[in-house]
C-alpha cells in the first residue's frame, strides 16, 4: 500500500508531536500544532497501514504558501518520502493557487537544504541567529518555489 496524505486532527497531536520531539533538536510544542489546527493553516499527516510517516504545516497567504514544518519519522527517513511529502505540499500550495512557497532552515541542515535545492527551491535570503541551537543562536536561509 502506498503512503496516504490526509487531514490532521487534534486526535494525531501525539503522535505528531513524538516525531518532532524524535527529529528536531528545537521542536514544536504541542500548541504550536494546536494553534496551526485551530488557525485553520493546512496540516497533513503522511501515513502507511495507519502508521504516521510524516506531517506537514502550510501557512497559506495571499498568493503564496509558507512551508512551516515538515518532517519524516527516523526509522522512515532516506527512502524518498520527504521528497514525496514535498512535492505533496506543493501540490496543495498551487491548488490553492499560490504562485510561490517559501520556507525557512536551519543553515547547518545540509539534508534539508539539499532536499529543498533539488525540488526547485532557491536560497532568497539569510535570517541571522533566527533559530536557538545547542550553541547560542543559528541562520535559517529563507529559501522560495515558484510554483
Amino acid at each position: 500500500m502506498s503512503p496516504l496524505l490526509r487531514d490532521m486532527t487534534l486526535a494525531d497531536v501525539d503522535s505528531v508531536l513524538r516525531i518532532e520531539q524524535d527529529v528536531h533538536a528545537h521542536p514544536w510544542t504541542r500548541g504550536n500544532f494546536s494553534d496551526a489546527l485551530a488557525s485553520g493553516y493546512v496540516c497533513k499527516v503522511y501515513e502507511n497501514d495507519g502508521a504516521m510517516l510524516g506531517y506537514a504545516v502550510l501557512m497559506p497567504g495571499v498568493g503564496e504558501v509558507e512551508l512551516l514544518d515538515i518532517s519524516i519519522a527516523a526509522a522512515h527517513q532516506r527512502k524518498g518520502l520527504g521528497r514525496s511529502l514535498l512535492d505533496a505540499t506543493m501540490r496543495i500550495a498551487r491548488d490553492l493557487k499560490a504562485r510561490r512557497m517559501l520556507l525557512e532552515v536551519r543553515a547547518s541542515n545540509a539534508a534539508a537544504l539539499g532536499l529543498y535545492s533539488e525540488a526547485g527551491f532557491s536560497r532568497i535570503n539569510l535570517r541571522r541567529g533566527y533559530y536557538q541551537s545547542a550553541y547560542g543562536r543559528e541562520d535559517a536561509i529563507v529559501m522560495e518555489r515558484i510554483l
